[in-house]
């Protein structure tokens, strides 16, 4: 398979115009060649935070603050959850992971409640499609028998010190949240020695250190802090000191459009294009142990291509800007996930 037009390349994203050669399913070759395409070509994204589970009550809970809305055991979430039935849950979020990979994104990690049939909820929607689901399981630790890892809510929701042991044994993911109501989470969370954090909108200078003194990755959810009205994650001050992914966090708030994510971070927080772009793709395959979101040989095909000549991108000057800030699923050409 050749796809060829301006490919955005290497870790840093450089324009290139040429075709990329892709072999039994891996990136063989970048060849910089002229080409009549005005194809744009960049990595698939990997959503680093997901709860596909409330895909079964879009845009409910108006008004409600994060509490209402999220916290467990009875926020709104857990309550709507409780009363869905098996059948209506996995084809709801079935239909999130559709429109997930229709619109470039080639993997997430999704927070799955509900234990081990949470778990068997999510394997039944991911089945026949070609998005990679990164399963953290929740409730009960038997999930890591058949899960990627674990997905605490957060520290002042309970003690984690068994499930973070029972990760690190295993050699899977224990991420958490943290800093998403106010700071009094995140030391303890932080004392977990957690492979991420997700949301640290309230991150404070000691913080900040032990990020960088611990190379904890941090994962931000803009958009869905919007929504509950908890602030803006320091994004700048993050990326000065770790990797920082982007997600879109509960479909019950948002649509899970890594397009719509990484422009409204662009465009709220003090950081370029390229970061922003990085934060959409090879900061989540980072942390979540995937050989992609990086075009260069020896990775794995998944691959986003844009129409660079429809209505909306047509004329663009700067391609990275243009996918970050201004494109969107109406420009998606094809997805390649191999």
């Amino acid at each position: 398979m050749e796809l060829s037009g301006t490919i955005l390349a290497g870790p840093d994203y450089e324009p290139i115009e040429g075709r990329v050669v892709v072999e039994d399913g891996e990136i063989t070759a970048i060849e910089e060649v002229e080409t009549a395409s005005s194809d744009i070509i960049c990595p698939a994204f990997v959503n680093a935070h997901t709860h596909i589970g409330d895909s079964i009550a879009k845009e409910a809970g108006r008004g409600l603050s994060l509490d209402e809305l999220v916290a467990p055991p009875d926020g709104l979430k857990h309550r709507l959850l409780d009363d869905a039935s098996r059948e209506e849950l996995v084809a709801a979020m079935a239909r999130s992971l559709q429109f997930m990979q229709a619109a470039g994104t080639g993997a997430c990690i999704e927070f799955r409640e509900g234990g081990v049939e949470g778990i068997e909820a999510l394997q039944a929607a991911t089945a026949g499609l070609d998005i990679e689901s990164v399963a953290l399981g929740r409730d009960t630790t038997d999930v890591l028998d058949i899960a990627d890892g674990y997905g605490a809510s957060g520290a002042r929701d309970g003690d984690f010190s068994a499930e973070r042991t029972a990760t690190g044994r295993a050699g899977l993911l224990f991420g958490i949240h943290a800093g998403e109501r106010d700071a009094h989470d995140i030391n303890p969370a932080l004392d977990l020695e957690p492979d991420f954090l997700v949301h640290m909108v309230h991150a404070e200078p000691l913080h900040l250190e032990r990020v960088a003194d611990r190379g904890t990755p941090v994962v931000v959810c803009p958009r869905s802090n919007l929504v509950t009205d908890v602030g803006v994650p320091p994004v700048a001050d993050l990326l000065e000191r770790t990797t920082v992914a982007l997600g879109t966090d509960n479909v019950l708030l948002n649509s899970p459009s890594m397009f719509r994510e990484m422009a409204v971070t662009a465009k709220l927080c003090d950081v370029t294009a390229p970061e922003v772009l990085r934060m959409a793709t090879a900061a989540g395959a980072e942390i979540a142990g995937l050989n992609c979101g990086v075009i260069e040989p020896g990775r794995r095909a998944r691959l986003l291509v844009l129409d660079g000549d429809s209505d909306n991108l047509a004329g663009v000057r700067d391609p990275v800007r243009a996918v970050v800030r201004r494109a969107g699923v109406n420009d998606v050409k094809n997805v390649v996930l191999q």
